[in-house]
């Protein structure tokens, strides 16, 4: 490597380095907000299964026996049994579990459900930004900051891209390990030395080095037998394949990372994840599948926040949500196809847990919503309008009208959700 690309690649990756103190948090004592968004549509039914409801077992089919004990939770209610990390922060306190939620779309695209979940409009392409973007403006405006610098921003995206629900005219970051990936070792290492004088650049691109192997070898695919086994599986070997393909490994190791972002006396106040894969039109209950591997990698993922933050975890929120549901009875290829209702979970040391918060619809067929989904009863954005409001202390004028428009919180909702 010649002198000029190598200070090439010194300049980008100092500039990566940097990204692991991205932004500025106005007090060390401010509260910290995350959005894990699982992109696909989760099958709510699958992940928090409705056990006491007397439709259930004839509703779901071959999709009311799970691949061990669900793990209980309230009123008949249950976690699948590969959510054990999640179900210890139910018994600590630290985990709520919305059912039977939704935002107000209805008509089962992907990419328009998706833009309503991130913008939070009441149709999809009805604003352009997201509402992470505005929520950040209004924690800048309440802190006397304009928020539309440059220099500190208060939110990160864990994402090569910066998802639309963080798009917008606030300055946000984004950090990537791909970002490392491209440098050869022995620059890299030769880096190292050139920094080892100067703590503010040496722990900082130690940390990069160590989140970028981490995720590297989160990402490799590990042998199996899925491929020998796909080509038996006959005319919907194509639809069970792509439920077979390996997940997205690295989201632990994401989640980690912005649980370091936020730990940081001077990190950001908000931060998104990403997570995709969560489509499951095909042999969802087999124990291999892509659906039982996300719902562990969920699980790991929100273990780590909770290791990673340390104190800071007390004066956390985690939303986890999706684009909508699934239909409640299976497919004829063992899966399940776009619905509506599903459910949410908020976790932290802030939320007020151990709850179960939903006006349950039912499962009889007549209960159903165009007799194939489970009812949508509650708003999700009355919830993240709530959310904000006893969290973070967006006044309920700031929230109607720049970032949930139109929506209020519900004095149903206030208390019940954060301690």
């Amino acid at each position: 490597m010649d002198r000029r690309t190598f200070l090439h690649h010194s300049a980008a990756l100092a500039a990566s380095a940097t990204l692991l103190a991205p932004a500025r948090a106005a007090h060390p004592e401010d509260p910290r907000l995350v959005f894990l968004l699982l992109r696909g549509g989760l099958d709510g039914l699958w992940a928090v299964p409705a056990l006491n409801d007397p439709a259930f077992a004839v509703a779901r089919g071959s999709l009311a026996q799970y691949p061990g004990t669900p793990l209980p939770l309230a009123e008949g209610f249950a976690l699948h049994p590969s959510l054990t990390q999640m179900h210890g922060l139910w018994q600590a306190g630290e985990l709520s579990v919305l059912h039977a939620v939704a935002t107000p779309y209805r008509d089962r695209s992907h990419f328009d459900a998706q833009n309503l979940l991130e913008t939070g409009g009441a149709a999809p392409f009805a604003l352009r930004d997201g509402w992470m973007n505005r929520t950040a403006q209004a924690l800048a405006s309440g802190s006397g900051r304009s928020g539309l610098g440059t220099e500190h921003p208060l939110a990160v995206a864990l994402s090569p891209a910066i998802p639309l629900v963080l798009q917008g005219d606030a300055a946000v970051t984004n950090w990537s390990a791909a970002r490392l990936s491209a440098l050869p070792d022995d620059t890299l290492a030769r880096l190292a030395r050139m920094y080892g004088a100067h703590p503010a650049l040496a722990t900082p691109l130690a940390q990069a080095r160590e989140a970028s192997d981490v995720m590297a070898a989160a990402s490799m695919p590990k042998p199996n037998a899925d491929s020998s086994g796909t080509r038996s599986m006959g005319v919907n070997g194509r639809e069970i394949a792509e439920s077979l393909a390996p997940a997205n490994n690295a989201l632990p190791a994401l989640a980690a990372q912005a649980a370091r972002f936020l730990a940081a006396p001077e990190g950001p106040r908000l931060a998104v994840i990403e997570s995709t894969g969560w489509d499951s039109h095909a042999a969802q209950a087999i124990p291999q599948a892509q659906l039982a591997r996300n719902l562990g990698l969920l699980d790991q993922a929100l273990a780590q926040l909770k290791q990673q933050l340390g104190p800071v975890w007390s004066r956390t929120v985690v939303l986890v949500a999706t684009e909508f549901g699934r239909t409640v009875a299976p497919n004829g290829t063992g899966g399940t196809d776009h619905g509506n209702g599903t459910v949410a979970f908020v976790a932290g040391g802030a939320v007020r847990g151990g709850r179960l918060h939903t006006d349950w619809p039912g499962l009889a067929p007549a209960q159903l919503l165009d007799g194939r989904d489970l009812r949508p009863t509650t708003d999700l954005r009355v919830v993240l309008a709530s959310l904000l409001a006893d969290h973070l202390k967006i006044g309920s004028a700031a929230l109607r009208e720049r970032v949930l428009p139109g929506v209020t919180p519900s004095s149903a909702w206030a208390g019940r959700l954060i301690a």
